[in-house]
């Protein structure tokens, strides 16, 4: 097993330090690309990146990197994590959005990937200077402290999301309603690490999401699991670390993981 996940939680501190916080709420006008239409890239993103890029395989012989702004120029390279033996899976910049405009929710994220299988992750606050850590099998855990998500209250104090988008155009309006009459909030957080993150905090109780690209989803889908939490596609098709996950649903634990379900299933 890998044992140098302290190394990998020193970089993220030391890439946060020397790339991300100088430019928070410091990016010019030429700091900041769209790759697509609101898609934004800053020079954090791509920095970030370069350096662990770097310095993640030396970590682990054999080892590769897969990186968002890698596969904005090479999409191949998500093939990496079904084909290759150890894939570190980056994202260099969780929130680009909301640094790019100075909003404080951000992150950096990284999985190692070992056979199609994640079996560790890390999330790293770079405002906070805290790092949560999960491993398969092993637990999660929020700097030296063990997350374990706590039963979440009843329907009408529940904060979470719920991408509205997935359903077709008809039930968009009733099931927006029906949700806001529901639960406690709806708030996008426009971070899914940090999403993910509160969801095993217990700030948090559950997300449903449109879709995810494999740096957004498979960080935090270790954590919270290892936390105690439950996620899984309203399909009931399986994740993979490759896939752009389509209507995943995540929750604090199994039983509200299939009240959400069920809440959902009426409006498909």
């Amino acid at each position: 097993m890998f044992t140098k996940a302290s190394e990998v939680t020193d970089l993220l501190v030391q890439a946060s330090a020397d790339f991300v916080l100088p430019r928070f709420r410091a990016l010019a006008d030429q700091d900041v690309q769209e790759k697509s239409p609101g898609d934004l890239v800053t020079v954090a993103d791509i920095d970030v990146e370069h350096f662990l890029n770097n310095h993640l395989p030396s970590l682990l012989t054999g080892s590769c990197v897969v990186g968002e702004e890698a596969y904005a120029k090479d999409p191949d390279v998500l093939e990496r994590l079904s084909n290759e033996e150890a894939v570190w899976l980056v994202d260099p910049v969780d929130g680009t959005v909301n640094f790019a405009h100075g909003r404080e929710t951000f992150c950096v994220m990284v999985a190692l990937v070992r056979k199609g299988e994640t079996v560790m992750s890390w999330i790293h606050d770079p405002l906070s200077g805290t790092t949560a850590f999960a491993e398969k099998g092993s637990g999660a855990f929020w700097g030296d402290q063990r997350l374990r998500t706590p039963t979440p209250p009843s329907f009408s104090q529940l904060h979470g999301q719920i991408n509205f988008a997935y359903f077709d155009h008809d039930m968009r309006s009733p099931l927006k309603t029906r949700a806001n009459e529901a639960f406690g909030s709806l708030t996008r957080l426009g971070c899914a690490g940090h999403d993910f993150l509160a969801q095993a905090r217990g700030t948090r109780h559950f997300a449903f999401y449109r879709r995810l690209w494999s740096w957004d989803h498979v960080p935090g889908t270790l954590l919270l699991q290892e936390a105690g939490g439950r996620v899984g596609l309203l399909d009931g098709a399986r994740i993979h670390p490759a896939d752009r996950v389509q209507g995943l649903i995540t929750a604090a634990n199994e039983e509200l993981w299939f009240k959400i379900k069920d809440f959902l299933d009426n409006y498909l």
